[in-house]
């Protein structure tokens, strides 16, 4: 037996409970998994909540992130004592995830865990620092220095703000981030943020082409701020696409991208390629310390995780939240 996080769904009810349970609720897979640590992201908070469908089978284990060691893998891929991790591949969706002491996983969706981090420090990273460092990527591929002028990060006090922040500063790059919480401006400027602005200021309808003002945007919100980013976009440059927490609508104008030859980047990374993850991975542990962990994370038990997600949604999470599921 082992403890998790099981959400339930029949026609007239849908729950998420922790729970005591055997392995007859994990799914196929080539590799057990003993995890030692989870995340809660915003997608695991519209799982648990049932605020958005994003589970598709039930029962189902939450938890699109884990780390820990193996059990044992029957691939040949990995060996028993192994220290792994994971991000996405539908883990968490459609697939048993990491909300749990146990996960029975495809060995191809994982990767070996960096030997610079701990499976704490990896889970405080989580799929939110590895997404802002996909973005990062892009903007870099693109041709954007730190001499290329202002980057704005919208989102900026949740997870993938908080790291993009805190990464692009560290690059050398002048950081402006967007927030509805601007009592957190102290914060976002011990990340690196050079300035603050209220969120506001960009979620509304705006202007098809605004003044020229970011080298680069790291969007995570979507919808109208999604559109003012790319209309105040400097020409040529790029805005990276990875979240909707605003809406997955695009009310916009074609304006910035012939008028000023904008590029528009979409970052997926929850199919991303094993190189492109292990390169962002690789990337992250020479780049985060120890004390960056430290601000940006705060660690629940299991029992913990269900209220902490309707939190997360209602906007009262800042930074990241690690799951230690070996406490309730």
């Amino acid at each position: 037996m082992f403890k998790g996080v099981l959400i339930e769904k029949d026609p007239q009810n849908y729950t998420a409970t922790v729970k005591d349970l055997d392995d007859s609720v994990l799914m196929d897979g080539d590799t057990l998994v003993s995890v030692a640590y989870s995340t809660l992201n915003y997608k695991d908070a519209l799982a648990i909540t049932g605020k958005s469908p994003v589970v598709r089978k039930f029962p189902l284990i939450p938890g699109i992130d884990l780390a820990g060691s193996v059990i044992s893998c029957t691939s040949g891929k990995f060996k028993a004592g192994d220290q792994v991790l994971l991000n996405g591949f539908g883990v968490g969706e459609i697939h048993c995830g990491g909300l749990a002491q146990k996960a029975q996983l495809n060995s191809d969706w994982l990767i070996a865990l960096p030997k610079a981090l701990s499976a704490k420090q990896a889970m405080a990273i989580g799929t939110a620092g590895y997404t802002a460092m996909l973005c990062i990527m892009a903007l870099q591929k693109h041709g954007v220095m730190p001499n290329c002028g202002e980057i704005l990060v919208t989102g900026a006090n949740g997870g993938v703000g908080s790291y993009a922040i805190a990464i692009l500063a560290k690059l050398g790059y002048n950081v402006v981030a967007a927030t509805g919480r601007v009592a957190e401006a102290e914060y976002l400027k011990a990340l690196g943020a050079s300035e603050i602005i209220d969120r506001h200021t960009l979620s509304e309808p705006g202007r098809a082409l605004a003044k020229e003002r970011w080298a680069g945007v790291i969007d995570s919100v979507g919808s109208h701020t999604l559109v003012n980013a790319c209309a105040s976009t400097k020409y040529g440059g790029i805005v990276a696409a990875c979240g909707l927490a605003q809406g997955m609508d695009l009310p916009g104008s074609v304006a910035p991208f012939i008028l000023r030859g904008i590029t528009l980047a979409g970052i997926d990374s929850v199919m991303r390629p094993v190189k492109d993850r292990t390169e962002a991975w690789d990337r992250l542990a020479k780049l985060l310390d120890s004390k960056t962990l430290e601000d940006v994370a705060t660690e629940i038990g299991l029992a913990q995780v269900c209220d902490t997600a309707q939190h997360l949604l209602d906007g009262k999470v800042r930074g990241r939240i690690v799951v230690n599921v070996n406490q309730l």
